[in-house]
């Protein structure tokens, strides 16, 4: 940082306020997953999840070890309603192929980015392995609740919250 830089933190705020003794379960939650696996060559993709309950998602795409010339590719899709009406990707929401084990990736998401004006307002992320079986995980996450407490969406994968 330079001398004339100011150093702002960031503060989180829910309704309004900022919250500075808060758990991160109850600023972001997971919404959906796709679970550890040795993936085929194919795609996997969470369910549908509503957007509105969240400012802003993250979906996290996780690569073990990969198959011989395997890569891995993930992309959010939007739908109008929870079983994939109208399913089309969101405009610019698609990694560049993964072709490195141990590597992860990230997709950052405002819902605003939706097709809104046509009614899209459900996403789902979809990983998809090329030529051989590799080791998988994802998950998609919402963050900035517009009511508190965010863990109230967690999806019923999630075991348990400690703390």
């Amino acid at each position: 940082m330079g001398a004339d830089s100011i150093r702002v933190p960031y503060l989180l705020t829910i309704q309004g306020k900022i919250m500075l003794n808060i758990k991160a379960t109850e600023a972001l939650a997971v919404l959906d997953s796709i679970q550890p696996s040795n993936q085929a060559a194919g795609a996997e993709t969470t369910g549908w999840v509503p957007v509105s309950a969240f400012h802003k998602l993250l979906a996290v795409i996780q690569a073990g070890t990969l198959g011989a010339s395997a890569t891995i590719n993930a992309k959010l899709q939007q739908a109008q309603d929870a079983t994939g009406t109208g399913a089309k990707d969101v405009t610019g929401e698609a990694i560049t192929a993964i072709t490195a084990s141990n590597s992860i990736a990230a997709i950052n998401l405002d819902p605003a980015q939706l097709d809104v004006a046509n009614g899209f307002s459900f996403v789902q992320l979809s990983v998809t392995v090329g030529t051989a079986a590799s080791l998988t995980s994802a998950l998609l996450l919402g963050f900035a609740p517009r009511y508190a407490p965010a863990s109230d969406a967690n999806n019923a994968s999630v075991a348990q919250i400690v703390g």
